[in-house]
């Protein structure tokens, strides 16, 4: 079943959220902000402030951005905010899902202070113009799911949106986790992030650390079954772990995942209607934990959900589709699976 085209004017609904959502890729929903004059590098000199030396940064579109001085106006997608924010890069406006989830801070916006930063649109389709112009920006960046679509900018404001500052886009799709590690790393570092300050080395080592333990745990339960999935009212989605960064690289440290089926030309996941939930054996449930999906107390109402093998004996993790692109946001991350891998068991269909 291809995924539904989206008018512009026409609210989305949750399903087309889910997969146009995050890593979900269904670029056709969004068009790549900027013209010929993207770009985004600073040197270290800069220390994060406007003026001095011109900037330039070749992103992952393969244009090379530039700035005339160094970006101080920043304004990203959430969890590209929180990113920098780990490196001790301040945006000045987010968009993107930013709003609690159950009374709790939201999973993409990591240690950001909200209050602090300027809203310009949490749900899909919002991008308050007006707001942004006033924040005089220098500078947006997004992520990409996959090139060479920004993420999270409507298709309808792209090319006002382009024209009031240079954009850059880091890929996060089909590749292994290691690439937008090392792009945001070099980002950070192009607009004055310390690599070698004391947080920075700690988030790294903990990075490396929680690696070699999942490795760990996946070689001593090797055989596990783990399927990567999201949900809506109509149907359950399996993921086609090598179209996701973190997935594939979860796979490169041992994990052995259900490999879903594309279903449609972006190829991130295979539909199944609730009826055919059960059409794959897992262990492990990982379970997309943004708000645009279905959660864990909406899914139990599903009797197919409910009688998973996984489901039956506790064997979930939420996971973090949507999780920011460094060393601190990804430490606990990978330290939570790697503890539900060391718990789980080989389960019988």
């Amino acid at each position: 079943m291809p995924a539904p085209r989206r008018s512009p004017t026409r609210a989305p609904h949750r399903r087309e959220i889910l997969l146009a959502g995050g890593a979900l890729g269904l670029g056709a929903l969004l068009t790549a902000c900027g013209g010929d004059s993207d770009t985004s590098t600073t040197g270290k000199d800069g220390k994060g402030q406007k003026g001095g030396k011109a900037w330039s940064f070749k992103d992952d579109r393969g244009k090379t951005v530039t700035t005339d001085e160094h970006p101080r106006n920043i304004v990203a997608f959430v969890s590209t905010a929180a990113a920098l924010h780990d490196y001790g890069i301040e945006c000045k406006g987010i968009f993107g899902p930013s709003k609690p989830v159950d009374g709790k801070p939201s999973p993409q916006a990591g240690d950001l202070d909200l209050d602090k930063l300027t809203d310009l649109g949490h749900a899909w389709g919002q991008f308050s113009i007006e707001k942004y112009a006033a924040l005089q920006p220098d500078l947006l960046i997004s992520n990409m799911f996959p090139p060479p679509n920004l993420w999270f900018i409507p298709e309808e404001s792209r090319k006002k949106i382009a024209s009031l500052a240079p954009t850059v886009g880091i890929n996060g799709a089909r590749v292994s986790l290691r690439e937008p590690l090392k792009r945001y790393t070099e980002l950070a570092a192009s607009l004055g992030a310390d690599l070698e300050s004391e947080k920075v080395r700690a988030a790294k080592a903990r990075f490396q650390k929680a690696e070699r333990t999942l490795r760990k745990a996946a070689e001593a339960n090797r055989g596990l079954k783990v399927m990567a999935t999201t949900g809506d009212a109509e149907n359950m989605y399996v993921a086609v772990p090598d179209s996701y960064c973190d997935l594939h690289y979860f796979k490169d440290l041992g994990i052995e995942f259900v490999e879903g089926k594309k279903s449609d030309e972006w190829g991130f996941w295979e539909f199944l209607s609730w009826e055919n939930a059960d059409k794959y054996h897992a262990d492990l449930i990982m379970i997309d934990n943004r708000t645009t999906a279905l959660p864990p107390e909406e899914l139990a109402k599903k009797p197919t959900w409910a009688q998973l093998p996984a489901v039956k004996a506790g064997q979930t993790v939420p996971w973090s589709m949507e999780e920011r692109y460094s060393y601190a946001g990804y430490a606990p991350v990978i330290e939570r699976l790697a503890a539900a891998v060391e718990k789980s068991k080989r389960l019988k269909r």
